[in-house]
């Protein structure tokens, strides 16, 4: 079976390199189309207890801003692993619920994105990792994150 569509998710710290390297390496192989996303969680979210009143115009220019940033960030990351700008998206919300969207509205066949390994199995996925898989319609790969050494004393 050849896979053509896949969605590789990243949260644009430097731990997306090993990700978005997987992601290609898997793609080519497949010769499949990636397609990058990164989520911005809303400010409301954040800041959730204080209600509604406390915001003004400035905290959605934030947002706005944020969802900039993140764009322009996340198409300079892509570029470097062939992925067009086109294929690029930054949305606003949750991100497991964001991305398992997007991969629905897209049709995608796997959703790539990364996790840490932990001790233990509760610990084994992040929580936005198991809140993709866990709602998923379509393959996930979890892209083991591997964590710098600590440094001898």
């Amino acid at each position: 079976m050849t896979l053509k569509n896949f969605l590789v998710a990243v949260d644009l710290t430097e731990e997306a390199d090993e990700v978005l390297t997987a992601a290609h390496q898997l793609a080519v192989e497949r010769e499949a189309q990636l397609t990058a996303i990164t989520v911005v969680r809303p400010m409301l979210a954040a800041y959730g207890n204080i209600g509604f009143g406390s915001f003004n115009s400035s905290t959605f220019d934030l947002e706005a801003e944020a969802l900039k940033l993140a764009k322009t960030k996340l198409v300079q990351l892509a570029d470097q692993y062939d992925i067009d700008p086109e294929h690029c998206k930054t949305l606003l919300g949750s991100p497991a619920q964001e991305i398992r969207r997007l991969a629905a509205e897209m049709k995608a066949e796997m959703i790539i994105l990364g996790t840490h390994s932990r001790h233990g199995l509760g610990l084994l996925l992040g929580s936005t990792a198991s809140g993709v898989l866990h709602g998923a319609i379509c393959d996930v790969l979890a892209v083991k994150i591997h964590d710098e050494p600590a440094a001898a004393a």
